[in-house]
């Protein structure tokens, strides 16, 4: 399972995962996450502009499975959305950390992601 869980990346204890990228992180759900989903069939993703808080629920991923709520790991606002997934959700499960990523998010405050899950700790919570 480890070697699904990039270490460069934050973790948060909802299965996404956040880089920062300059002043600017994008969000993702984790390969944990996309596996329990399954076939991932429709995203519904916060317009951008949309103010966020840290922990509010921001949108929506529909497997055939089950939906799951997508939570926002730090407040700000979204910058970018990834409009590919409205055509094609299933690159979610082909590359959770790659071009599946959800939004992008400038934060209103950059130390909430020191409260992040390190890539240890995430694996931690996966063990657990």
């Amino acid at each position: 399972m480890a070697e699904d869980i990039p270490p460069t990346l934050r973790y948060t204890e909802q299965h996404e995962w956040v880089r920062l990228d300059g002043e600017l992180v994008t969000v993702g759900i984790t390969a944990f996450a996309q596996e329990q989903l399954g076939d991932v069939v429709f995203v519904d993703l916060p317009t951008t502009g949309a103010a966020v808080e840290q922990g509010q629920a921001i949108g929506e991923v529909e497997s055939t499975k089950s939906v799951s709520d997508l939570f926002a790991p730090v407040a700000g606002e979204v910058h970018r959305r990834n409009e590919e997934l409205d055509d094609r959700p299933e690159l979610i499960n082909a590359d959770p950390y790659g071009q599946g990523w959800l939004v992008t998010l400038r934060p209103a405050e950059p130390g909430q992601l020191d409260g992040l899950l390190d890539a240890a700790a995430y694996a931690v919570l996966l063990e657990g």
